[in-house]
């Protein structure tokens, strides 16, 4: 048992480790390319911070076990909103009045309400997979668009005085991609580093987490939902803890709302194309309702562009550790 446990921590550090790497190595050559950080960010930045869900749900998908791929999603969303917005907040004011969030926190709310349809339809199979990575392109063009835009009409108000604000915005979200390689051959030796371990630390993620499972008695979905969903969700949490400590909490709930749009789009939609996912009958009945009013209070707090203070980080905290508690507990009655 204590080695399931280890596997299981071990699997998640290699995870985020080798995700961390991959992006350093794959920003690093795109640099060296000339590609525009425009679109690094759009593309190799969000792929890659979401590489650890992808895999884990890719990998436990074709070995059968989708309330892993499934609950690693539902769980990685609500946890974005609850816990990675939250406990910043309790460190620090969190505003909720980012350009374009409203509009994004929109989409994500019909991303979120299609993909509950599609789950009542299970499994998710190829057709469905294309229709979300059809999404996912569209919302990467008009994002691109809507940044090109309105970085043009900054430079015409500041009569070419100022940066975009746009690719500011960018350039500070490829800051947080620290010790980018010069070299091609070192960047190139990331990406293989990354590439080996993400699967390896999948496997050792999945293995642990079905014997604990087991040996708790819960199911695949539960430890999904919970303390897989966490750990691969650390890499955001840590990032927004990290912007909150600096004063750059501004930031935080756009990151939130795209990884959350990455979560369904891509990483179930490149799953499913691959290998059809068993939706548990358990995340039908109260986890993507959970995920639905998360996504409905990012909403809120976009369009009223509310600032997030310490009682309104506790309370989303406090909700979260509510929310792993009710699903450990009818884990264990079910």
């Amino acid at each position: 048992m204590l080695f399931d446990y280890i596997s299981l921590a071990g699997g998640l550090v290699v995870l985020i480790i080798a995700g961390d790497v991959l992006v350093r190595g794959s920003v690093g050559i795109a640099q060296r390319l000339g590609i525009p950080n425009l679109v690094i960010g759009l593309t190799i930045v969000a792929f890659g911070a979401s590489a650890p869900e992808l895999v884990i749900s890719l990998k436990a998908a074709l070995e059968g076990a989708g309330g892993i791929a499934i609950g690693n999603v539902v769980g990685s969303n609500i946890a974005n909103v609850l816990l990675v917005l939250g406990l910043p907040a309790m460190i620090a004011a969190t505003p909720c009045g980012e350009s374009g969030a409203t509009r994004n926190a929109v989409f994500m709310v019909g991303v979120t309400l299609l993909f509950i349809a599609l789950c009542f339809f299970t499994p998710i199979g190829l057709f469905a997979g294309f229709i979300l990575l059809v999404l996912l392109g569209a919302f990467l063009a008009v994002s691109a668009m809507a940044a090109r835009k309105h970085r043009k009409e900054q430079k015409a108000i500041a009569a070419g005085a100022a940066v975009a604000t746009a690719e500011l915005e960018v350039d500070d979200a490829l800051d947080d991609v620290e010790d980018v390689p010069d070299s091609v051959w070192i960047a190139l030796v990331y990406i293989l580093l990354g590439l080996i371990g993400l699967p390896l630390g999948a496997h050792f993620t999945i293995s642990g987490a079905t014997s604990i499972a087991t040996a708790w008695g819960v199911s695949e979905a539960v430890i999904g939902l919970t303390v897989i969903a966490l750990g691969t969700s650390l890499p955001e949490l840590a990032t927004t803890v990290m912007a909150a400590v600096r004063q750059h909490g501004a930031v935080a709930i756009g990151n939130v709302i795209g990884s959350n749009i990455f979560n369904l789009l891509a990483i179930i939609g490149i799953t499913a194309v691959v290998v059809p996912i068993d939706v548990p009958q358990e995340v039908l009945k109260l986890d993507i309702w959970v995920m639905l009013a998360c996504a409905l209070l990012l909403t809120l707090l976009a369009g009223c562009r509310i600032c997030l203070g310490k009682i309104s980080g506790l309370v989303m905290t406090s909700a979260y550790c509510l929310y792993i508690a009710t699903v450990y507990m009818l884990g264990h009655v079910a």
